[in-house]
Parts: structure tokens; sequence; C-alpha cells
């Protein structure tokens, strides 16, 4: 690290389990965020903020006047634009020295595993089950740690699935399968404080992963009731029955 880079990151580095260490391991890293809304915004930004080297943003919307209420990444005169466009300029006004790669697409297929094993970890931000079951397995068949979170009304979850690991249960674990209009924001509403909380927690969980800090929330899965200020965790094993990680592993 340059002397400019030693003053940035001081408060990172003097806590004593990162250290020089584990912030050299963060500018090294690379991440992939799928979903630019009100997950992928606090987790873009507080990544780029800690000194993450190369920020992956995937999402084919562009910016809505409604998504203004929580996404903190864009504002008024970014209403109409893609939201990766508008996240990477924010990234960059925070830290420039973060590089940033822009999928203004939704990932598929071969395009989405490639995505996925072109980094080192990957947050799932998205707001749909069918993009968190094709993250799941992508990240899965790529052996990489996956960040995933969700938020409606003032509830909000989170769990680590760490692939590198043999006994890293996985998404699919814990919903096998899951109807979409169930979790509509349109519909269901979302209060705009929640999706900062678990998009920080997410970011949080990252950081903890790409630097070896402490014990990520893998096996466990975090419960947060925002009304009553509530958290909740519960142990979440492999499934014998899961269609993902069930099958043994080569």
């Amino acid at each position: 690290m340059n002397d400019e880079q030693l003053l940035r990151y001081s408060r990172h580095i003097l806590l004593p389990n990162l250290d020089v260490d584990g912030q050299e391991a963060l500018l090294r890293s690379r991440v992939l965020i799928v979903g630019m809304g009100g997950l992928g915004c606090p987790v873009a930004l507080y990544l780029a903020a800690s000194g993450v080297g190369e920020l992956h943003l995937a999402d084919d919307d562009t910016v809505d006047l409604s998504n203004l209420q929580r996404q903190i990444a864009h504002g008024s005169s970014d209403i109409g634009r893609l939201k990766v466009d508008s996240v990477a300029d924010s990234v960059g006004a925070i830290n420039s020295d973060t590089s940033v790669l822009k999928y203004p697409a939704r990932l598929t297929g071969e395009a989405l595993l490639n995505a996925v094993t072109a980094v080192d970890l990957v947050v799932d931000a998205s707001d749909n089950f069918t993009t968190r079951f094709a993250l799941n397995q992508a990240c899965y068949s790529a052996r990489k740690p996956l960040v995933s979170g969700a938020a409606i009304r003032g509830e909000g979850q989170l769990s680590v699935f760490d692939f590198r690991r043999e006994d890293s249960p996985c998404y699919r674990c814990l919903y096998h399968e899951a109807d979409d209009a169930t979790l509509n924001c349109a519909e269901s509403g979302v209060l705009a404080p929640i999706v900062g909380i678990v998009g920080s927690m997410q970011a949080l969980e990252a950081l903890k992963c790409l630097a070896g800090l402490g014990e990520p929330l893998m096996g466990r899965l975090l419960l947060i009731d925002g009304i009553n200020m509530e958290l909740r965790q519960l142990n979440l094993r492999r499934d014998p029955g899961c269609p993902v990680c069930s099958r043994a592993r080569v």
C-alpha cells in the first residue's frame, strides 16, 4: 500500500484482526454484486469505501422515481439511467481506486457462470427467486462464497453460503421452491432503512469472508424484525434432499 492508502484505510488497519494483511487482501479482491437496488446500493458503497479492489455490478434495470425512497446510490438526476451506471458513478465518487466492471444485463446461463468464476465472492442483492436460485447454482458450481440477503416490509434475512467449505449448506437448502409473487415490494411495501440494514450487513459479511475476519454467518440464518427491533438466529444445515448440494461433491 502507498502512503495515501495507509491513511485512507488507517481505521481498518488499527483493527488487530484485520491489520495491513487483511486490508491488502481487500485491495486484491473482486466482488460481483447482482442487483443495484435497495440492497445492492449500500453493499457497493461500503465495499468501495472499504477498499475492495474491483466491483462487478450487474443489473438490467433503470432508475425510477419510486426507487429513490431506499436505493441510496441513485439521485433524482439519475432517473432514466441504467442503475449500473448510476452506482458506478457513486462508487467512483467514494473511491476512485476501486475498479468497476458493469453488466447492464440480466445474467443467465453461461454468462452468469463466467461472471461468478471471474470473482472471489458474490453478493446476492436481487429481488426474485429465479435469480437467487441461479446464483446459488453458479456459486456452488464455481465454489465461490455467496452472501445472500433479502428484505420486505420491515423484515430482513441474511446468510452466507461458503462453497469453499465442504460443510456449507446452500440457498436451496433453505428454499426448495418459492413464489416471487409473495415477495413484491411494489405490492407489499418496504421500509427504507431495512434494506440499508441488510445491505450493510451483507457488506460486512463479504469483508469478513474476503479478509478472513471473524466467523462469517455460514450455517446460520439471521432474521431481522425492524419494526420491533428484534433479531433471531436459526441454525441452517445441509439438506440431504437439497436439489443442488445433496449430490456427492467431486
